[in-house]
């Protein structure tokens, strides 16, 4: 079992009261139970791209005989808040989580990185395999999404870590975040935009999390 977990939602600007809730968020913090998330200069959103990255990269694991749960099922709801998405991988003893965004950072910083909780939520064991999960798809990504490591992120390894993302300190099971290249800038926003780039992600984070899985990536 894969939980894919595509951030943010289409009805959440709509909703202030719902997605401006603290919730819990880990080691000690509360934060907003959800948010409404970044945008390209175009306008195309990041909910809208992360869960058609989600589904195509379902399509892919699906073909390979994974069973992927998605922590949303369309984008026209609201939330679920951060902390439900966290237990849905832990409710089903996910093999894998991994949860798809896009940034908004400055426009002139481009490409991709993958965060992993800063320190482990639940003992060493749960830290490591997070760790493996996130170099095999930080390398699928590299060589297969078109992207580079995010430029503007400090050591330029395409991997960063953080203890403040609740999905990543409240989970149980293996689970980082990747966030699929900056929508501020204007080529990673063009790749997003256009349902090639988005299937070159979606093969890269399927390749990944396969490999991770220990099953054969290729897909006929």
């Amino acid at each position: 079992m894969v939980v894919l977990d595509p951030g943010h939602n289409g009805g959440n600007a709509t909703h202030p009261d719902v997605i401006n809730r603290p919730v819990p968020a880990g080691n000690g913090r509360t934060k907003a139970c959800n948010t409404v998330g970044t945008q390209t200069a175009g306008g195309y959103p990041e909910h809208a791209f992360t869960l058609d990255v989600a589904r195509r990269a379902r399509a892919l694991l699906v073909r390979r005989g994974v069973t992927v749960l998605l922590t949303r099922p369309d984008d026209s709801g609201v939330g679920p808040c951060v902390n439900a998405r966290a237990a849905v991988g832990n409710r089903h003893h996910a093999a894998a989580v991994v949860a798809i965004h896009a940034d908004g950072a400055p426009p002139a910083g481009h490409g991709f990185h993958v965060i992993a909780a800063a320190s482990a939520p639940v003992g060493p064991a749960t830290a490591a395999a997070s760790h493996r999960l996130a170099l095999s798809v930080r390398a699928h990504m590299l060589a297969e999404s078109g992207l580079g490591y995010a430029t503007y992120l400090a050591g330029g390894t395409g991997l960063h870590g953080r203890s403040d993302i609740a999905g990543l300190n409240l989970s149980t099971r293996p689970a980082i975040l990747v966030e699929c290249g900056n929508m501020q800038n204007p080529g990673d926003a063009a790749r997003q935009s256009d349902p090639a780039g988005r299937q070159r992600i979606a093969r890269a984070l399927a390749d990944g999390i396969l490999a991770f899985l220990g099953v054969d990536g290729r897909h006929g």
